[in-house]
């Protein structure tokens, strides 16, 4: 392959300084590419620029199908199309709109004034614009600039996209394309920076068979829509993939409250589990109790006559009965001057007598009161020094 004509051109440290200076760029004048994809887009277009330096990055306006207008970057130049043995270079434009790199760039191949886009043509428009198979069918992130302009090159030396315009001769010659690959480029093209188009100047379409002619814009035509259902089928599938995807979000959010929910059941089961073992051995000390004091109960039964109230119950130790004697008085007390409230209430006895009474009862309660506090204070002491001791053993 012949190597394109030198261009004059930016070198690669002030590619990468144009580069990081526009991509950095805030407030109005800023390009409309997100934050996280800047990083990518200066990585394709140094690649591009070291593989091609016949393209030259740079920003431009570009104006959308809708009438909206918008600053983005582009690579212009030139790509090598090898044709019949002979190395010819293509103009095209490269812009990188807004979503790239998630979505393809536009391609248009951008004749200069000697040129003319073939027509029809299976890849290019009349307007230029390029619709290729790498492009139809773009993946992020794996697709990128460098393998766009190979494949660009390789689908248009099967098919090129431009010819050449001549000045039409009295007795003009038919295109030869074996003398085209042996003779150099005509100066006035050549001056222009870009060789001929294998096509030579432009071809009488009346020299065309017409069954030709139908057969090629019936292919053509096909081709169009076959692209169209296969970019159709591809949008159609990705939605559905988005819905697929939203669902399987769901799901799993779904799948841990789900989760979430069963463990808390699972605690609070072994929590109960616990508090019935607890219910469970509480049971079997009160029904053991009962046992052994089931004989004792009908033994006082027989004999009522001898029941004494006071060895019915037997305290654990002298402080539990201290206790139980001080509560038991105060507790009679409490009633006797309840009593005596009612008495004095119905007039059953004087007010001097009861004032007497309830001021050597309440006397007598309080020293059975203040009794229980200090044995009370003797019980607690004597717990703590309990749990005392038996600390080091649990160690």
């Amino acid at each position: 392959m012949v190597p394109p004509p030198s261009t004059p051109s930016l070198d690669s440290q002030q590619i990468q300084q144009f580069l990081s200076s526009v991509l950095s760029q805030r407030g109005p004048s800023s390009l409309p590419y997100t934050e996280d994809s800047k990083w990518l887009i200066r990585q394709h277009l140094l690649s591009l620029t070291s593989h091609y330096p016949s393209l030259q990055p740079k920003t431009a306006t570009f104006t959308h199908n809708d009438g909206r207008s918008v600053n983005l970057l582009q690579a212009d130049g030139t790509i090598p199309m090898p044709y019949q043995g002979v190395t010819y270079n293509i103009p095209i434009i490269i812009w990188l709109i807004e979503s790239y790199p998630r979505y393809p760039p536009v391609v248009y191949v951008n004749p200069t004034r000697d040129m003319i886009i073939k027509r029809p043509h299976p890849h290019v428009s009349p307007s230029g614009l390029v619709s290729i198979p790498y492009l139809q069918n773009w993946i992020y992130p794996s697709s990128n600039l460098v393998d766009l302009v190979v494949n660009l090159g390789s689908a248009f030396s099967h098919d090129p996209p431009l010819y050449s315009q001549r000045r039409s001769n009295p007795n003009p010659n038919p295109p030869n394309y074996g003398q085209q690959q042996q003779q150099p480029p005509p100066p006035r093209v050549a001056a222009a920076g870009y060789p001929p188009s294998p096509y030579g100047r432009a071809q009488p379409s009346q020299t065309e068979d017409a069954a030709e002619v139908y057969k090629r814009n019936a292919v053509n035509k096909l081709v169009e829509m076959v692209h169209g259902d296969i970019i159709k089928m591809r949008k159609e599938r990705e939605a559905e993939m988005e819905g697929l995807f939203s669902a399987q979000g769901v799901l799993r959010k779904r799948e841990e409250e789900v989760n979430k929910g069963l463990k808390e059941m699972q605690d609070e089961k072994e929590a109960l589990e616990q508090q019935l073992q607890v219910v469970l051995m509480s049971t079997d000390v009160l029904a053991g109790w009962v046992r052994e004091n089931e004989g004792k109960i009908k033994n006082l039964g027989k004999n009522n006559d001898s029941v004494d109230v006071d060895e019915v119950f037997h305290c654990a130790d002298v402080l539990s009965k201290q206790m139980l004697d001080c509560t038991a008085a105060d507790l009679a007390i409490e009633d006797v001057v309840y009593s005596l409230d009612k008495a004095l209430q119905e007039g059953a006895v004087p007010f001097d007598q009861y004032l007497r009474n309830v001021r050597l009862l309440s006397r007598e309660q309080f020293f059975h009161k203040a009794t229980a506090a200090k044995v009370r204070a003797a019980q607690m002491q004597a717990q703590v020094a309990s749990m005392a001791a038996r600390a080091p053993h649990s160690h």
